[in-house]
């Protein structure tokens, strides 16, 4: 008699969640994957994983369910296991869901890194944070720009963010500012997306990684993994560069899987220490020497800069920031309110009484973002609700502190000044150095 099959959910934010089944469960027998729960992302629930991405064993596809089921869930389609699989997490969120899963009676996984990262032909760099909103996106600019100042080729691939028709979003590849528009991205795609491609990098992103990084492999001689949330990468990897964050000391060593990138980092970037209390850059440090003593110290800062200074100064201003690193990321501040400090606005004005639709619910989902406005963008209706909540705002000029240019996708009936942040290490080491290093080691330059 066949042994029964191990009734699995996957409890994820639509990333990790599909990248773990397809390494782990999709096409084993001995497991029966019977729903994904969704959380942090919007209007992800009640959908399905394609039959398509889910192989033979799955006809119908798997349903995608909100998290908020998953204890009814668990005792319903008799689950035995629940494999958490999603990132940015604090360890007393993780360990809640982890006593329901077991009151419920099913057994709680974290996957590590065994089976989920997938070898590649190419040597892989990855860039990957303790958090959301550390800078791991200027960094990864950074080194990119450093790779190809060596002379290679270089590609990079992003932590998924696949929130539309999965089966098209399999593999993704961004090459100039219209794929953006041809796969019907998100703002907060185009926030990861659009830095890549205005340089003049190839970026790929999408569903199934082990083809994505089999396309990346064609065009490149060095692949560089650009992290999401604090996730740790999909693949092998080579290098290992880590941000972290001194403006939140200590979160370096309480987030899931944040601390599990911190332990396996071969450079430990420390950012945004032109700003930061010297006491908790120091914190950071010594919580870098407790858990990873052996890795390579970079310190580096992210200053802002913005195109027409005059639009600040002395005006009423509406800081528009990053939305994740606001929203779950738990950031008070971003570089819109950096520069609007930097740059002597007279106020910087509340966006609470102006807000509507599926952005005043996000204040409400999230009350401690405070004076801040996200940049939510997940689907036409957000957006839009985005462009009449900057619209309906009593104020001189908008600031706008994500990497996209808004306009773009926004009519805004004000000024709009965009805010610039690229990484800039003091002293040494460096990451050119770091890179060169690398490089000859693996023979890639001449």
């Amino acid at each position: 008699m066949a042994e029964k099959r191990k009734n699995v959910i996957i409890i994820g934010a639509a990333g990790r969640d599909f990248h773990n089944f397809n390494t782990r469960y999709r096409g084993k027998k001995e497991y029966n994957v019977v729903a994904f729960t969704a959380a942090q992302i919007p209007d992800i629930d009640d959908r399905k994983y394609p039959p398509e991405l889910a192989g033979n064993l799955y006809p119908e596809g798997i349903p995608i369910y909100s998290q908020e089921k998953l204890f009814e869930l668990i005792q319903d389609l008799e689950v035995d296991i629940c494999a958490f699989s999603y990132s940015d997490v604090s360890y007393r969120e993780v360990m809640s869901v982890a006593s329901e899963v077991n009151a419920a009676g099913a057994d709680f996984v974290l996957i590590g890194t065994k089976d989920t990262m997938i070898e590649s032909s190419k040597p892989v760099i990855a860039v990957c944070a303790v958090r959301t909103g550390c800078g791991k996106s200027q960094t990864s600019r950074k080194v990119i720009e450093e790779l190809m100042e060596l002379g290679l080729k270089v590609v990079a691939i992003r932590h998924p963010m696949p929130y539309g028709d999965l089966t098209a979003q399999k593999v993704q590849r961004f090459a100039v500012l219209e794929d953006l528009k041809k796969h019907s991205c998100t703002i907060e795609e185009m926030e990861e997306y659009e830095p890549h491609v205005t340089r003049g990098n190839i970026i790929y992103a999408g569903v199934d990684y082990e083809a994505i990084v089999r396309e990346a492999e064609k065009e490149a001689d060095v692949i560089v993994w650009d992290g999401g949330n604090n996730d740790f990468p999909f693949y092998k990897t080579d290098l290992m560069i880590t941000i972290v964050d001194p403006h939140r000391p200590g979160d370096e060593l309480n987030y899931y899987p944040g601390e599990t990138n911190l332990r396996l980092a071969d450079v430990i970037l420390i950012n945004k220490i032109d700003t930061a209390s010297p006491g908790n850059i120091q914190t950071v440090r010594d919580n870098i020497q407790k858990i990873n003593p052996d890795a390579v110290i970079v310190d580096a800062a992210s200053p802002v800069t913005v195109d027409q200074p005059g639009l600040i100064r002395g005006k009423r201003v509406l800081a528009v920031e990053d939305g994740p690193t606001l929203t779950h990321g738990g950031m008070k501040l971003g570089a819109g309110i950096v520069a609007a400090r930097k740059f002597g606005a007279a106020e910087i004005i509340d966006p609470r009484p102006y807000a509507v639709g599926r952005i005043q619910e996000t204040f409400r989902i999230y009350p401690e973002i405070g004076t801040l406005l996200p940049a939510m963008g997940y689907g036409k209706e957000q957006i839009k609700d985005l462009e009449e909540t900057i619209n309906k705002a009593d104020c001189d000029t908008v600031i706008v502190g994500t990497p996209i240019d808004l306009s773009r996708i926004l009519e805004v009936n004000k000024p709009m000044v965009r805010v610039g942040y690229d990484l800039q290490e003091i002293g040494s080491p460096n990451l050119y150095d770091i890179l060169k290093d690398f490089a000859d080691k693996k023979k890639l330059t001449n």
